[in-house]
């Protein structure tokens, strides 16, 4: 698998991270480490994770993702690995992990220490914000719509300075942001420039073919300002895997086990998903290989974050890298795309 340097070091970042949000919940730690296991026979070195992880987010599997990742990590030399982790934005259903959520010097001390304490690591490669602390659109939501009512106060300087320090200590190698704007994105990248600090390198961020939101506004900021997107939930949580096609519901699919994630199930992703599934047929390959295949090739994405539930998943999402879409077949999915931009943003 090709490894292109990202950041201005040179960290090595493949084509393929390896999520980790179903460790600790709908994947056990030996199947867990199976995954990982293979994923590093085939080459992938990137991981991502974060302190909330496992998903759905409960108290009592709060930072297992972590603890997986970290114990997995002990038979393995720590330099060939680029592990990334996040920290916890405000949400009040969050509130066990700590009081308050937010980005503050403290909370983020904290927050560090224990990401560290649970990957077993002495440093991270990319940390990230997992979402604003002000209220934005993010996880779903498309039309932005102000709240005069919203207590957030500028503190981007604040925020990028106490990133800066965990750079200089060496705790931390970048940070990057997720679930972010455009305009949050260039506040980012304004303020390093102005005071000199450490840039947001990645933006992690949902990118499929059911949602291309990230086209809109932040494709260009990514070329023009050199912020790679980790793009997430490339499958539309198994939705482009076909497997809910034809109203199935699989035993132990995301789905069926967690209802509230019909985000790219609505009517209007089902009409696309269908689309996409004829198209891939007629290419002779499966709904996974085009769906993947298509995120790898846009130029503002530098990595793209894969998570299965089972070997056979994670093997046919792996291989899918290995397919390339012609010109012809990229202006196909364009013309699918416009029956309904964003079904599922």
């Amino acid at each position: 698998m090709k490894n292109s340097p990202l950041f201005s070091k040179d960290i090595p970042v493949g084509d393929i991270c390896l999520g980790t949000m179903t460790f600790g919940e709908q994947n056990s730690e030996k199947e867990a480490h199976e995954q990982l296991n293979y994923a590093f026979s085939k080459g992938v070195r990137f991981i991502d994770t974060a302190e909330m992880y496992s998903v759905p987010g409960r108290k009592e599997t709060q930072g297992d993702s972590e603890r997986i990742v970290g114990s997995w990590m002990q038979n393995q030399k720590r330099e060939d690995l680029v592990i990334a982790t996040k920290i916890t934005g405000p949400n009040p259903g969050l509130s066990y992990i700590r009081n308050p959520l937010n980005f503050s010097n403290d909370s983020i001390d904290i927050a560090i220490e224990n990401n560290l304490k649970r990957l077993r690591t002495d440093y991270i490669d990319i940390y990230q914000l997992h979402w604003p602390e002000r209220k934005a659109n993010f996880f779903g939501k498309l039309n932005y719509k102000h709240d005069f009512e919203d207590q957030w106060e500028d503190n981007f300087h604040e925020v990028i300075e106490k990133l800066d320090s965990l750079v200089r200590q060496g705790k931390i190698r970048h940070y990057g942001v997720s679930n972010e704007t455009p305009w949050g994105l260039m506040r980012h990248l304004e303020e390093s420039k102005k005071h000199d600090l450490s840039r947001a390198q990645t933006i992690q961020n949902p990118y499929s073919l059911l949602n291309r939101t990230y086209e809109v506004g932040l494709a260009e900021i990514s070329m023009r300002e050199q912020v790679g997107l980790l793009a997430y939930s490339p499958l539309a949580f198994g939705a482009l895997s076909g497997k809910y096609l034809g109203g199935k519901l699989p035993e132990k699919s995301r789905l069926k086990l967690y209802p509230v994630f019909s985000r790219y199930t609505n009517r209007e992703s089902v009409i696309l998903t269908e689309k996409y599934a004829e198209l891939a047929k007629k290419l002779d390959i499966s709904l996974t290989n085009l769906s993947l295949a298509f995120v790898k090739q846009q130029p503002f994405v530098k990595s793209t974050i894969i998570g299965a539930t089972t070997m056979d998943q994670l093997k046919e999402n792996i291989a899918s890298f290995d397919v390339v879409l012609s010109e012809e077949v990229l202006q196909e999915i364009d013309e699918i795309q416009k029956l309904q931009p964003n079904p599922a943003p």
